[in-house]
């Protein structure tokens, strides 16, 4: 069995991506890890820590990008599948690059992907998910954050990357950006994995946070960036759960840096000077109480782009 491991970048140092521990998170699960590179500005430095590595098993292609071609976000499904395209593993883990993986749950990954290597019914594995939001001692896992998602795949043509990236889909007969294409595609047949994905994209220095924004509204070409001040406000961390277990080991350094948790709320209002996010908007509050109240913290409808099925 062999496993791939992939991902894209573009200007991830300068935008404070954790991307270092993203890779070094699977470099030991995996056999080749596969980063897709767009082309990067000259005060960023992702291109030199990814080779500081001096890792062979890291396979580094360059890539142009074209927002034009692949608008509303679909650049991101785009970059995915052009590292997708040149991994040879039989099972293939993907990773944002502000995503990563706890060693403790390695055995897991391992186990399930040997167990079901010949069990052609399963597509892909599902990963729960950790959205931490303005340092790391606080997440959201609830109706506006998607609870789990698809982070491993079969390494098979017709599965491609979808929308702006966010999950996978069966896509037979692929051309050209068919990335928001719903006719004739179908969701994966996956298995739930007893396995985390730390999402970190949430945590960056204010004036970060609001730079990476307008970067993300320009490659989705919105005007929101217009909305934000530059210096971003996380709003009532309060609102937020409480983490009380253990990041991954390779995010010490990267926890470390985090200076700006003096300046964090926890009473006023909502959100300064920027528009209500939807976790924050009275609508969704009202869901999340009745999921958590009500329901035990199941999620009521909400985004699910694949099938579970019993993984025995």
């Amino acid at each position: 069995m062999k496993i791939s491991g992939f991902t894209f970048l573009k200007n991830a140092d300068k935008l404070y991506y954790p991307f270092n521990a993203s890779i070094l998170s699977i470099l030991d699960l995996v056999d080749e890890f596969v980063i897709m590179l767009g082309p990067c500005d000259a005060d960023d430095q992702t291109e030199a820590i990814i080779l500081a590595l001096k890792s062979p098993k890291i396979k580094l292609f360059h890539s142009a990008w074209d927002l034009d071609t692949y608008s509303g976000g679909s650049e991101y499904a785009h970059q995915t599948d052009l590292a997708r395209n040149k991994c040879t593993g039989d099972w293939l883990i993907y990773l944002q690059g502000d995503e990563v993986i706890h060693e403790e749950d390695h055995d897991e990954i391992r186990k399930s992907c040997s167990i079901h290597l010949n069990n052609t019914r399963v597509e892909g594995f599902v990963f729960d998910f950790l959205h931490f939001f303005g340092d790391y001692d606080h997440y959201f896992r609830d109706h506006t954050w998607y609870k789990k998602e698809i982070r491993i795949i079969r390494n098979l043509p017709d599965i491609h990357s979808w929308r702006d990236a966010q999950s996978f889909r069966w896509i037979p007969h692929f051309k050209g950006n068919d990335y928001f294409r719903i006719k004739n595609t179908r969701p994966l047949q996956c298995i739930s994995m007893k396995a985390r994905i730390f999402h970190y994209g949430w945590v960056r220095p204010p004036r970060l946070m609001a730079s990476k924004n307008s970067t993300a509204a320009i490659h989705y070409k919105s005007s929101i960036h217009d909305s934000f001040s530059d210096q971003f406000d996380y709003g009532r961390m309060d609102r937020a759960r409480l983490f009380k277990g253990t990041h991954p080991t390779v995010m010490s350094d990267q926890i470390k840096k985090l200076d700006w948790k003096a300046i964090l709320r926890y009473s006023g209002p909502l959100a300064i000077n920027r528009p209500l996010m939807k976790h924050e908007t009275w609508k969704y509050r009202a869901i999340r109480f009745i999921e958590e109240k009500l329901f035990g913290g199941a999620v009521l409808g909400g985004f699910k782009n694949y099938t579970l099925i019993p993984s025995t």
